[in-house]
């Protein structure tokens, strides 16, 4: 493991395998540290994801760097990251102190320039965000909140809010997923099993309703009351 040590130079497999090493670390590191800092880059995401790209960037390119020091010091990182995540868990007052509660930047359609400045957001960027999310008029709104990770969640009016089954009184139909039968050509025999189909009545199916074959659909989906849905390469 001569290439796990700086060097004056390094071959060129020395290079390849520091890099295969290095990527494999950094992969089990982030599976350590949880889905949340993947998803969620929040203020104490943030830092370790800085610190940790650049001391693993340096004896990437670096051959008079090793890979020891980098790695004992971003294992160090990743133990004392999972106890900030356990202790903001258990303490008020330091999980406020990272992921401070979301204050409104909206309330009853009026704009609170205060809090924009407080969120560090011009005006145009707010009128960004509510685009993004349909809403065109910020009038419309009766609650916009700035989270603490830095997204908008927004709650319209009750009177500009979409009518629902339950407010005409309606019966609901219940939830239905749509299970996938095939993706790519490719038949999902266990969740043809699970509605009680075979592929004799699949490959029938699809010749007689939607006149293709099994290789030529990119994506077939079926409900619960057995409705085949056939999506073609195109």
């Amino acid at each position: 493991m001569d290439f796990f040590h700086g060097q004056e130079t390094l071959t060129s497999i020395q290079w390849i395998l520091r890099a295969v090493f290095a990527f494999f670390f950094l992969a089990l590191s982030a599976k350590v540290m949880g889905q949340r800092s993947i998803a969620q880059l929040r203020l104490l995401d943030f830092v370790i994801a800085l610190i940790i790209g650049n001391i693993m960037a340096h004896p990437l390119s670096d051959e008079g760097l090793g890979l020891k020091g980098s790695m004992i010091t971003m294992t160090v990182l990743i133990i004392l990251y999972t106890a900030g995540i356990f202790i903001s868990l258990k303490w008020h007052a330091f999980r406020v102190f990272l992921d401070p509660s979301a204050f409104p930047l909206i309330t009853n359609g009026k704009i609170s320039y205060k809090n924009l400045k407080k969120a560090r957001l011009t005006i145009e960027d707010l009128l960004s965000e509510l685009r993004k999310q349909q809403i065109e008029d910020p009038e419309k709104v009766a609650a916009a909140l700035f989270e603490s990770d830095g997204k908008i969640s927004c709650f319209l009016k009750a009177d500009h809010q979409t009518v629902t089954n339950l407010d005409l009184n309606l019966a609901p139909a219940p939830f239905d997923l749509p299970a996938t039968i095939i993706r790519e050509g490719s038949i999902n025999q266990k969740e043809l099993q699970r509605f009680g189909k075979d592929e004799e009545w699949l490959v029938t199916e699809l010749k007689t309703v939607h006149q293709t074959k099994v290789n030529e659909i990119l994506l077939a989906i079926m409900d619960q009351q057995g409705s085949l849905r056939v999506f073609l390469y195109s």
